[in-house]
């Protein structure tokens, strides 16, 4: 068994109470303003922004340390299309044959349907895998833990991120989403997680009039 190697923790910052309570209060406020949008611009976005915001995501916690994710980034218009098409195959066949009625019930308030433009007009698509297990450098592979929980956390970071740098996304979880695979070339150990569109919205973008549920509904305190 290898013996742990601890440093001392010198990034942490404690701050006054006061100082606490109105940053956590600005956070909240922030994140309430965060809606998932269905119709975006093609105005371009920096690069360096998205790559700010995945060093962000790479931050989250993950079973055992592994960070089991990949993220692939698409710009280019071709992959994109490649993706649209493959996506709104599954997705006709949701709508179709798979999704039970009340399932569709659900979905209706939101107004979506098989129809999946925004894959090619929002200028990233972030194809997140998941990684079943390590590969070493001589080959071999080692096991991952807590993959799922460790990839949707990573996945929380990036879309708080992206929002905070003022970018707007939306998760879109077409199933199954085996051909992510073979568009963007990953390997079999890694599973598509979700594919989160980001960009600027559209003008005059709408959004569905829903609500979020309150402290009370959500939390308990014991």
């Amino acid at each position: 068994m290898t013996n742990p190697d601890f440093i001392s923790l010198t990034s942490y910052i404690e701050y006054p109470v006061e100082e606490m309570n109105d940053r956590a209060a600005m956070f909240a406020q922030e994140m309430q303003r965060r809606r998932t949008i269905r119709t975006f611009s093609e105005r371009s976005v920096p690069r360096e922004i998205i790559e700010q915001c995945l060093i962000a995501a790479g931050t989250a916690p993950s079973g055992a340390n592994r960070q089991p994710w990949h993220f692939v980034v698409v710009e280019d218009s071709q992959i994109k299309r490649e993706i649209r098409l493959a996506a709104e195959e599954e997705e006709r066949e949701f709508y179709t044959n798979r999704a039970p009625q009340d399932w569709l019930d659900a979905l209706a308030p939101l107004g979506t349907d098989d129809q999946k433009p925004f894959l090619e007009t929002a200028p990233y698509l972030i194809a997140i895998f998941a990684e079943k297990h390590g590969v070493l450098p001589d080959g071999s592979t080692s096991k991952n833990y807590y993959v799922q929980e460790s990839v949707g956390i990573a996945t929380g970071f990036l879309i708080a991120a992206l929002h905070h740098a003022g970018l707007a996304s939306l998760t879109h979880t077409p199933s199954p989403m085996n051909f992510l695979n073979d568009i963007l070339k990953r390997p079999q150990h890694e599973r598509p997680f979700l594919l989160l569109v980001v960009g600027y919205p559209a003008e005059n973008t709408t959004v569905p009039n829903i609500t979020r549920k309150s402290l009370q509904e959500i939390a308990t305190f014991r």
